[in-house]
This record gives C-alpha cells, sequence and structure tokens, in this order.
C-alpha cells in the first residue's frame, strides 16, 4: 500500500545524491520502470524502514534459496534522514533476516563516495568490480563515472 510513496522517496534519494555531485538535472536519475523492474524479479522482497509510523528508507533484496547468493538491488534512506545511522540499521536488519546468505552483491556508482564509505567501511563490502555501461536511453545515471561492485562473503 505505500509503494507509490516508496517510489518516490527512492526517487528523490537517488536524484538529491546525483545533483549534490553534478548539479541541476531534468534527467530523472532513477525511472520508475527501474525500480518496478527491481521490485518485479524473481525472488524480490520489498522492505521499508518506518519510524514513528513514517517511511524514513528501505530497500529491495533479490534471494535465490537455492544458492543463498543474494542481490540488495536497491537500499535508501529518505531524504532528510541520512547521517543517522538509519541505513546500517536497515542493512544490519537484512542480515538477520537472510542468515543463510553466504554471498550479498551490490553495486553503487563510482561518484558517491558516501555510498561507497557505507558500503565498504559500515558493511563490510569489497569493491570487486568497475562497470562502464550507458542504457539504452543514452543517459548514465551514474554520472558518466561507472559503477563499483561490491560482494560481501558471510
Amino acid at each position: 500500500k505505500d509503494l507509490n510513496q516508496f517510489i518516490t522517496d527512492i526517487q528523490t534519494s537517488f536524484q538529491n545524491g546525483f545533483e549534490d555531485v553534478f548539479g541541476k538535472t531534468n534527467e530523472i536519475v532513477i525511472p520508475v520502470k527501474d525500480i518496478m523492474e527491481s521490485i518485479n524479479k524473481k525472488g524480490a522482497m520489498c522492505y521499508k524502514a518506518v519510524l514513528n509510523n513514517e517511511m524514513i528508507g528501505g530497500a529491495v533484496v533479490v534471494i535465490n534459496q537455492e544458492t543463498n547468493y543474494n542481490y540488495l538491488d536497491l537500499l535508501y534512506v529518505k531524504d532528510g534522514f541520512q547521517s543517522n545511522g538509519v541505513g546500517i540499521l536497515i542493512w544490519n536488519e537484512l542480515e538477520k533476516l537472510y542468515p543463510n546468505t553466504t554471498i550479498w552483491e551490490t553495486c553503487t556508482p563510482c561518484f558517491d563516495k558516501r555510498n561507497v564509505h557505507f558500503y565498504v567501511n559500515k558493511c563490510g563490502f569489497h569493491i570487486v568490480e568497475f562497470q562502464r555501461e550507458i542504457n539504452e536511453e543514452g543517459f548514465i545515471g551514474d554520472g558518466g563515472e561507472g559503477m563499483f561492485v561490491f560482494k560481501k562473503w558471510m
């Protein structure tokens, strides 16, 4: 029932992170279709973080019960709630929900130093790959700098 707010909050969070580095843009950094693609993947689970009846963050994970190789597709903290420990609380709860996970994988744009710091220094991920791809629309939501792929071995 909170899907529209979830999508709006993700978009705002990602948009603001991008614009903090590159300035205002008319492009949408993470389109609704990309969020819905993540939510609709086989094995996807969507979670929201709530404080005092307000959604302050959330995540989409893709769980493979057979291999226990799982993906963190999206994790966001609502604009105005960042840098207060919400992200690590969300991540810690996800790890508790999936104790059989052998490997977690995620990615983030190289330009987003706060995210890189979060995944490496707070969550214990390791950077394992650099990717640079242009999507079919020609807009690069990574600011043209590419993406880091992270893995965490449990």
